[in-house]
């Protein structure tokens, strides 16, 4: 059973900066052929959408384990968990990241989920997560 799932699409200004293919694409192909131009780009533009759409990563914390993006770990081994906002959450992402730690962090997400490794054998100290919903993973994750 799925305790908690968030998919993080991209943010809407993402779409607007990917369609500067849209005027680059045009300005190479229409002394080619005004045709040409105007199928490249959207042709282009659509597979720009289409990568921002297939690259969006999925967390989800079922009963068992909590899976992020393409890492998964069962829950028996997450201890601690912290979340972070604002200045923080920069912090975590930046200064007082830990270069051992597994990220999964998308720079249009402010808020941050930090979550504990307690496997001896792993030498992953903690996982960080980018989420919208940084008290809804953190409830799910504590089992609340």
């Amino acid at each position: 059973m799925v305790k908690y799932a968030e998919r993080l699409w991209p943010a809407p200004w993402l779409y607007l900066a990917t369609a500067l293919v849209i005027p680059a694409s045009l300005l190479v192909f229409l002394p080619i052929s005004e045709v040409a131009g105007i199928v490249v780009a959207v042709v282009l533009y659509a597979g720009c959408v289409a990568l921002l759409l297939l690259a969006a990563p999925r967390i989800e914390v079922t009963e068992s384990e909590l899976v992020a993006g393409k890492a998964r770990i069962p829950l028996s081994l997450v201890g601690a968990i912290a979340t972070a906002r604002g200045d923080d959450a920069r912090q975590e992402r930046g200064p007082g990241l830990d270069a051992r730690a597994w990220l999964l962090i998308r720079g249009w997400v402010d808020p941050v989920v930090k979550v504990q490794i307690t496997d001896p054998q792993d030498p992953t100290p903690y996982w960080l997560l980018s989420t919208r919903r940084p008290d809804a993973l953190a409830a799910a994750l504590r089992q609340d």
